[in-house]
Formats: C-alpha cells, sequence, structure tokens
C-alpha cells in the first residue's frame, strides 16, 4: 500500500494544464489551487489581467449546457450573436478590483471606481492600472509586488459590473495571472450568471510564507460590500459613480 501511494502521488499535478500551453497553468473545481513558491514565482512583480469578449452565441460552451440543449434541441440552430465588444453594439462594462488585508492589520480595496488605484512600491503594494470600459486587447491590469510578500496577508481579486450594463450571461471573462517566473495561470468566468453583478475570482493568500492562489469563482448579486460580508473584511462602503466615457 505504501508503494502505491508513493507512486499515486506522483501521478496526476494538481493543476491542468489549459488550452495546449505547455506554459499554462488553467485552475479549475477540480483543481483549484497552485502555489506559487513551488512554481518559482513567489517574488518580482505578479501581472493580473482582465479581458472580456461578448458570448459569440448561445450554444457557446454546449457541453456544459447538455441537460438544457436536451430539453430545447432548438436552441442548436440559434444564429450567432455579437462578436464584438464596441461601444455602439453593446456597453459591457467590467472592473478589476482587489480587496487586501496586511499583516500590520490594514485593510483597503483597489479599483478604478473612486480612483483608489494603490502603489506597488508602499502599501498595499497592488495597483491597478485603470478602467477599460469596452473590454480592448489589453484590458484591465494589476500588479502586485511580491518582494513584499511578507507583508501581504491576503488579497481577493474580485470582477463588477456597473450599474445599466449586461451582466455575466452576456460576457466570457478571463483573468491571466503573469508571474516573474513560471507559468501563467488562467480562471475562466465561463458561468452564466444573468442576476449576478459581482464574482470573486480568486484569493492569494500568505500561508505560514508560502503564497497560494486560489479558485473562487463566486457570484454574487451585489457589490463590494456583499464580497465584503462573504469573506469578512469589515470595511464601510458608500455609493461610487463613473463619470461618462
Amino acid at each position: 500500500m505504501a508503494v502505491w501511494d508513493r507512486l499515486w502521488q506522483r501521478g496526476p499535478a494538481q493543476f491542468d494544464m489549459g488550452g495546449g500551453a505547455a506554459n499554462t497553468i488553467s485552475l479549475t473545481r477540480r483543481r483549484p489551487m497552485v502555489s506559487l513558491a513551488k512554481q518559482g514565482a513567489a517574488t518580482g512583480h505578479l501581472r493580473v489581467n482582465l479581458s472580456w469578449r461578448m458570448r459569440t452565441s448561445d450554444i457557446e460552451g454546449r457541453s456544459r449546457q447538455s441537460g438544457q440543449l436536451l430539453r430545447h434541441p432548438l436552441k442548436l440552430f440559434k444564429p450567432e450573436v455579437v462578436q464584438a465588444h464596441t461601444q455602439s453594439l453593446v456597453n459591457v462594462d467590467l472592473d478589476l478590483g482587489c480587496l487586501y488585508e496586511l499583516s500590520n492589520g490594514a485593510k483597503g480595496v483597489v479599483q478604478p471606481l473612486g480612483n483608489f488605484l494603490g502603489s506597488t512600491t508602499e502599501a498595499p503594494f497592488v495597483r491597478i492600472s485603470g478602467d477599460d470600459r469596452f473590454g480592448s486587447g489589453s484590458g484591465e491590469t494589476a500588479y502586485v509586488n511580491l518582494d513584499h510578500h511578507e507583508e501581504i496577508k491576503r488579497l481577493l481579486f474580485f470582477v463588477y459590473i456597473y450599474d445599466q450594463t449586461p451582466a455575466f450571461d452576456r460576457t466570457h471573462a478571463l483573468l491571466t495571472l503573469y508571474p516573474s517566473s513560471g507559468p501563467r495561470v488562467e480562471i475562466e468566468l465561463d458561468e452564466r450568471e444573468p442576476q449576478a453583478r459581482s464574482c470573486a475570482v480568486f484569493t492569494l493568500d500568505n500561508e505560514k510564507g508560502e503564497l497560494v492562489v486560489r479558485r473562487e469563482v463566486r457570484y454574487v448579486y451585489g457589490f463590494q460590500a456583499e464580497l465584503d460580508r462573504l469573506y469578512g473584511w469589515g470595511l464601510q462602503w458608500g455609493r461610487g459613480y463613473k463619470t461618462r466615457a
């Protein structure tokens, strides 16, 4: 039995290699975690990119909706819809944000709304590049200075949609983590959640000095205050507004 256990431990890795790319780790429900330290990527700047596109058809990902297709077989023949994300077609505005808690107890949020853009050279050691209103090729990007990982207790990266825009059932979003070395890490937001306004995508936890990325992909019907409540941040929230693009 001991020999079999050792062989089993050497078997499947704790993540899926995504898209046929040897340098990509896909975090899924089956394999939700990866250690940056074990990937040799616990220092330098971690880049977190959010990109999205409109769903090309209602049969995208049909393998995950086989039950619905059995009940509604005519959906197989539904024509394709919008294949772009420009303002003239539909105004989809996804935002990337990060709740942080530092080892000294300091807590807060980094996000475009309210211009809380953060910093990588001083606390909280997380910075958002800006606000991409229409899902351009570059998307929205955050940077985490992992050289200060001892001062970071936990981070929660989330995506939220702005008022009066289509919800997560209209878009296919992707968060990609680019460590300073080692494979990139991808987390897809491909579930249809028409009523959800926010999604907790992943956490980055400092567990006894080891940085662990844990997939969450938890959709909620509220905004940042609801994510705060679910994950126990304890911040005070007010209503925010954006200027027109």
